[in-house]
């Protein structure tokens, strides 16, 4: 039991992360990027030949930085071109958008790199590094991940409430026409938000390297996730994604370990449709989207 709920807390806190990403887009933008996993992909990718050419045979966790503003740069790319010409002009259009922008990315890694299975060549010493309590044992690539995650979080948190452009944000996430006349830049507002969206995607990529494969599909499973968390939770609420992705890896966690994997994906479903039942905004909506 015990090992159960310390691996569902150890992946949870990585879907809270690219959950919160998520989220933060959809809270000031108000649209749902499904190409969110793809960009978690990208990520992986980038830490695969980051480590290749710049740090091979150290710990991956080093290359947080350089991924980071990789994939500020590709978010701010992606924007300028594609989703700045479709804010405001309905949802059929950003959600036609962004799937057919996550297909683009799938095609566009299996080009280059091929659909083969790829993993970082870490040592063995870290991959299989285990901390032991009593009878139990915390996976130290997933101990990392669920520290970093909860760190980037709290920051995240802290920037949204206590700084000028975290109010701004929030500003403009609950009425951009009233920012815009309070003198918030909106546009800039909204490519940092999307570009941080972007680095939330690309870092838990990187977290996750050490732990699963790299291949074109990979973030394909995390976009799903992400979404069922962001909705639990309740829309653009970054508290209620990184409680809805502590619940989702400990439903997970609980369900594979006593059932099986198949039966997870049905649980998690569950879980959703019995919240929403009862709080149809999610677990902390109130009924507004807010950041």
């Amino acid at each position: 039991m015990v090992q159960v709920i310390l691996n569902g807390l150890m992946i949870g806190g990585v879907y809270s992360l690219i959950a919160v990403g998520l989220t933060m887009v959809h809270g000031v933008m108000k649209i749902v990027n499904f190409a969110q996993g793809d960009f978690l992909m990208v990520g992986m990718y980038a830490t695969l030949l980051l480590y290749g050419l710049l740090t091979p045979g150290a710990a991956p966790y080093v290359l947080i930085l350089p991924v980071a503003v990789i994939m500020f740069l590709f978010g701010l790319m992606v924007f300028r071109t594609t989703i700045y010409k479709v804010i405001g002009k309905g949802d059929s259009n950003y959600i036609l958008l962004t799937l057919g922008l996550s297909y683009l990315l799938q095609n566009i890694a299996q080009l280059i790199f091929g659909p083969d299975y790829r993993s970082l060549a870490v040592s063995n010493d870290l991959k299989f590094a285990s901390i032991s309590l009593a009878d139990n044992f915390i996976s130290v690539p997933r101990l990392v991940a669920f520290g970093a995650a909860l760190i980037l979080v709290i920051l995240m948190s802290f920037f949204l409430n206590k700084t000028d452009i975290g109010r701004a944000m929030r500003a403009t996430a609950e009425d951009r026409t009233i920012a815009t006349g309070l003198g918030v830049n909106t546009k800039v507002i909204y490519i940092l938000a999307f570009g941080l969206g972007t680095v939330f995607a690309g870092i838990s990529g990187l977290l996750l390297t050490p732990i699963f494969f790299v291949y074109p599909l990979a973030g394909a499973p995390f976009s799903s996730i992400a979404m069922t968390v962001i909705v639990l939770g309740g829309l653009g609420n970054i508290k209620g994604a990184m409680v809805g992705g502590i619940i989702i890896g400990l439903v997970e966690s609980f369900v594979s370990g006593y059932v099986n994997l198949e039966m997870a994906k049905v649980a998690i479903d569950l879980v959703l449709l019995l919240v929403l039942m009862f709080k149809p905004f999610g677990l902390f909506g109130k009924g507004a989207r807010k950041a």
